[in-house]
């Protein structure tokens, strides 16, 4: 992407666009940190049924106002049908009740009201004041989260007691002294000055009304919530099928997608089978994993190590593909690699601000009681969640402006983004950087273990026949299978299958996401013939900016139809 870009006119349907991403920021107050947008810093969004319906209106409104709106362009059309493809959407997945059932080990209210305070900034004064604003207006928020879930058992509209259970003593921990709001507040500094004692104050008193909100949390869940909470994990075809449109912005044959996912998951066996024997002649993949992790040359000790490794190795790949593979705007080749505040597991992406003042970031929430890292499990994992992953692919997205209007540039899909993530760990084995056969077993220890999640996660949800014929698959049984599936700590295992249980449909959107981005590009290197450019493929696709995968099916035809 060229930093001379010619901006592009405004369209009626950009309009339309402007104003929808105009309405969220109103509706959902905590968007304006993501975007970087200021005012109303210290606000949430209203979580109650009130709240809920409110924004289910404008979404209805919305919704009338894009299909009402002619495309004047290409642009235009995958605007129009992007945007209509979400809100109806958001609409559909109200209508099944989705907003009465939203608790989950990892993202749902019951975190995303804490982990907003993440991406906050802390430089200075009235920072830390919009913090302590922030702290002091959680428990309405909770207010009405809570309300919601209430919502949902008055009508038998539940999540699972696993679910339950698992976010009760997450919101334990956030409600104890030795949480996460009490040390925000003991460790506010504005730069090296101390705060002033009223803006201390504030943030003490805002820690405790924070934590306190966490606790009713508690008790809601231990004396209300459990109480009507089903044991069984599935949550059946109906609602599984709009998760699914949801995470991957595309409708897919659920039955043939499981089918395919254990012959995937057959061929990752095979593929890392093949390159434990490269590492150690005649050994099996367990054989060869012990070998590695027996290798100190190859270890990190300790979060400060791992930091350090994450930016240096990230930092190296952005200077170097930015010479050879990929046009990567000058704002966009920051990138910070952090160690989350939280323990919980799970590596993530946050997106720039949308004037860049804060960059995009790779976050490592490093499980409690683990200190030691392999950087041949892990190297993959850098590109993933770095470049040419999800930060080329979003910060392209979000510099794009000469091209797209606001709500294109920060819209998106887990297929689509997941998907290309994983693509993009393909794509660096075929450049090069995995040719030591630990760093490519590395990689496809990853892939086996997203191939294993589409068996998984569909296979639960959908109560299917269990790859060996035994039986229906059950949550219990999940645990087993992925640990077969994955050498990682039992606390990984615990944690991943935990949050497929009750994240239906999420898991799975990351390979398939894959297996859709694969097969646009030979569809796209069929078509063109000599004339195929990978180069250009990469620059178009990216260039579209993160919708959902149907949508991008459309776009990446010769013409889309308007």
């Amino acid at each position: 992407m060229s930093e001379e870009n010619t901006a592009r006119p405004s369209t009626p349907t950009d309009a339309v666009a402007e104003k929808w991403v105009d309405t969220e920021l109103d509706l959902y107050p905590e968007f304006r940190v993501y975007l970087g947008r200021a005012a109303r810093e210290g606000e949430y969004a209203d979580y109650s049924p009130a709240g809920v319906e409110d924004a289910i209106a404008h979404t209805r409104t919305a919704l009338a106002e894009i299909r009402a709106v002619a495309a004047v362009d290409d642009v235009d059309a995958v605007t129009k049908m992007d945007l209509e493809r979400e809100l109806q959407l958001t609409i559909d997945k109200h209508e099944a009740g989705f907003d009465q059932r939203d608790l989950n080990v990892i993202a749902s209210p019951a975190q995303e009201l804490r982990d907003i305070f993440d991406l906050m900034p802390t430089d200075t004064v009235d920072d830390w004041s919009h913090v302590a604003t922030r702290m002091h207006n959680l428990p309405g928020a909770m207010a009405g989260y809570i309300e919601s879930l209430r919502g949902g058992i008055a009508a038998g509209n539940t999540p699972a007691i696993r679910q339950v259970t698992e976010v009760m003593a997450q919101a334990k921990k956030q409600a104890a002294e030795t949480g996460f709001f009490f040390q925000l507040a003991g460790n506010a500094r504005a730069g090296e000055a101390e705060l002033p004692a009223s803006v201390v104050g504030d943030l003490e008193s805002g820690a405790r009304a924070s934590a306190e909100a966490y606790a009713t949390l508690v008790t809601f869940l231990r004396d209300e919530l459990a109480q009507h909470a089903p044991e069984k994990d599935a949550v059946g075809r109906e609602l599984y099928e709009l998760a699914s449109r949801g995470f991957l912005g595309a409708t897919v044959d659920l039955d043939e997608t499981y089918e395919w996912g254990i012959d995937e998951l057959a061929r990752m066996v095979a593929e890392q089978e093949s390159i434990a024997r490269e590492i150690k002649p005649g050994a099996s993949v367990l054989e060869a994993i012990d070998h590695l992790d027996g290798d100190p040359t190859r270890k990190l000790h300790g979060t400060d190590a791992l930091q350090r490794w994450m930016q240096e190795t990230s930092d190296r790949a952005v200077e170097e593909l930015s010479r050879t593979q990929f046009e990567i705007p000058d704002v966009v080749k920051r990138l910070e690699c952090m160690i989350a505040p939280t323990q919980e597991g799970g590596i993530y992406y946050t997106n720039p601000t949308d004037d860049f003042s804060r960059p995009g970031q790779m976050w490592w929430s490093v499980p409690e009681g683990v200190t030691e890292f392999d950087t041949w499990r892990e190297l993959t994992t850098v590109y993933h969640e770095g470049v040419p992953g999800h930060h080329l692919q979003i910060g392209q997205a979000v510099y794009n402006k000469a091209m797209l209007n606001t709500w294109r540039r920060n819209a998106g899909t887990s297929g689509h983004a997941e998907g290309w993530a994983l693509y993009a760990e393909r794509l660096m084995q075929q450049l090069g950087y995995l040719d030591d056969p630990a760093d490519r077993l590395g990689m496809l220890d990853g892939q086996r273990m997203r191939a294993a999640r589409v068996v998984l996660d569909i296979g639960v949800h959908l109560e299917k026949t269990l790859p060996d014929g035994s039986g229906p698959w059950t949550g219990e049984y999940a645990f087993g299978f992925l640990g077969a599936n994955v050498n990682m700590s039992p606390e990984f295992v615990r944690f991943e299958v935990n949050r497929y249980l009750g994240w239906p449909g999420q898991a799975p959107s990351y390979k398939v996401g894959q297996r859709i981005w694969e097969q646009l590009r030979d569809e796209a290197a069929q078509r063109d013939g000599a004339d195929f450019d990978i180069k250009a493929f990469h620059k178009r696709a990216l260039d579209i900016g993160g919708v959902g995968l149907d949508t991008l099916k459309a776009a990446l035809q010769p013409r889309v139809a308007r």
